[in-house]
């Protein structure tokens, strides 16, 4: 029997965009056991994560987490200037 660890993180922000683009070259890298999908629906963005264990899964969800909150922030600058 095989065990997966599974997270979905949905994030609802206007910058939704500009967050799928950042992210695009990310899905091209590969993260050591586990398999990554991002979406996005108008106003929403969904990171869907399946790791082979905790430890993959938590590595994962930390890098998106940080890829997208830089994304967001560096979108809400350039609408400032």
């Amino acid at each position: 029997m095989t065990l997966t660890s599974r997270a979905e993180l949905t994030v609802k922000t206007p910058y939704s965009k500009v967050i799928q683009g950042s992210l695009s070259p990310e899905l091209g890298e590969r993260i050591p056991r586990t398999r990554i999908v991002v979406e996005r629906r108008e106003d929403e963005i969904m990171v869907k994560i399946e790791a082979e264990d905790q430890n993959a899964l938590r590595a994962a969800l930390n890098s998106y987490i940080r890829w997208m909150n830089v994304a967001e922030e560096t979108a809400k600058e350039a609408v400032r200037r």
